[in-house]
């Protein structure tokens, strides 16, 4: 049997039909059996892709063949419907364009990833990936392969300086939990993976991403407020951010925000507020604002933090940080003069 005996057709009548069915299964969305068919049209079509990319049985994928088919993905311009069309799609076939869309994404010729070069030509594919959080049947699926393309430092870089880059702070206090938490895994990756990128973008847009992300830790949300306060140690303790840890912990309203979270009903916002609030106070070139306040505050913080978290005596590095700001905060009054 010849490999791939899919009726004998080839990558481009493969992708070519499944534009088709596409269409026709828009067209049918009303007409249940229409749609039917429609649909099982778009599961072969689908399923002949797969088999290319993946291989079949105990057939191993034609490089050949793999090619042919990426490059009809890019002049049928395949991938903008398919993503678009994933809300009418079964549950199995959303499953198989995920699969799909990652094994395109990660083809590589020598230094170049073709997929990604079409994509950064074609935006609107990456701006619908991003607003498929709107879409709840849909939103886990779009997900996935949006944190695929953030493994690439040039399609991160689009969504960073877009606009879109802001929905994520709405996103992720979505009430469905599953799409809010993706959201946020979608979020960490564009603030973490690229050092380098991505704190020369937390340098140039301070004020507008800090705006934002004050929201976040003023949320209403428990897992959102708990996330972003973790994530915001996480940057401000990256070296790569030397010059916005230096800032964020520069300002007085921050140290406040922080302090009040000491004393949140959670324990475990409190322990996340903790890691926030020691680099205000570990930092040897305290800012005028900041230093006054903790020296202000000095006899209440010192006893607050001895009674803070006791049960935690198992925890040697918490136990020997926070012995550390209690020494730093007592000898605020000598330093000051």
């Amino acid at each position: 049997m010849p490999l791939f005996r899919t009726g004998a057709r080839s990558p481009q009548d493969i992708v070519r039909s499944l534009r088709d069915s596409l269409s026709q299964l828009d067209k049918n969305r009303d007409n249940p059996v229409s749609r039917k068919k429609s649909s099982e049209e778009v599961c072969k079509n689908l399923g002949s892709m797969k088999a290319i990319l993946y291989g079949q049985g105990d057939q191993e994928p034609q490089q050949e063949q793999i090619t042919l088919l990426s490059q009809e993905v890019y002049n049928q311009h395949i991938l903008f419907p398919l993503i678009q069309s994933l809300s009418i799609l079964e549950f199995e076939s959303r499953k198989e364009v995920a699969l799909i869309f990652s094994h395109i994404l990660k083809r590589q010729l020598g230094t170049r990833f073709p997929t990604v070069d079409y994509l950064v030509a074609h935006q609107e594919v990456l701006t619908l990936l991003v607003r498929g959080y709107e879409t709840p049947e849909t939103a886990l699926n779009n997900g996935l392969m949006l944190r695929e393309c953030l493994r690439h430092e040039l399609l991160t870089r689009l969504i960073l300086y877009s606009d879109d880059l802001y929905l994520f702070f709405k996103y992720v206090q979505l009430q469905v939990f599953d799409i809010a938490s993706d959201a946020f895994a979608t979020l960490r990756d564009i603030l973490t993976r690229h050092k380098i990128m991505t704190s020369e973008f937390l340098e140039k847009n301070y004020d507008k991403i800090f705006s934002h992300y004050q929201s976040l830790i003023e949320s209403d949300n428990y897992v959102t407020r708990r996330q972003s306060l973790k994530l915001l140690g996480e940057l401000l303790l990256d070296r790569h951010n030397f010059t916005v840890m230096t800032r964020y912990i520069a300002s007085g309203d921050n140290l406040k925000v922080m302090m009040n979270l000491l004393c949140n009903p959670s324990r475990n916002i409190q322990f996340e507020a903790f890691h926030v609030f020691k680099v205000f106070v570990a930092n040897p070139n305290k800012s005028h604002p900041v230093g006054e306040i903790l020296l202000k505050n000095r006899d209440k913080l010192v006893e607050f933090l001895s009674r803070f978290q006791t049960d935690r005596s198992e925890d040697e590095q918490f136990n020997e940080e926070k012995a550390y700001l209690i020494k730093q905060i007592r000898e605020m009054k000598k330093v000051s003069g």
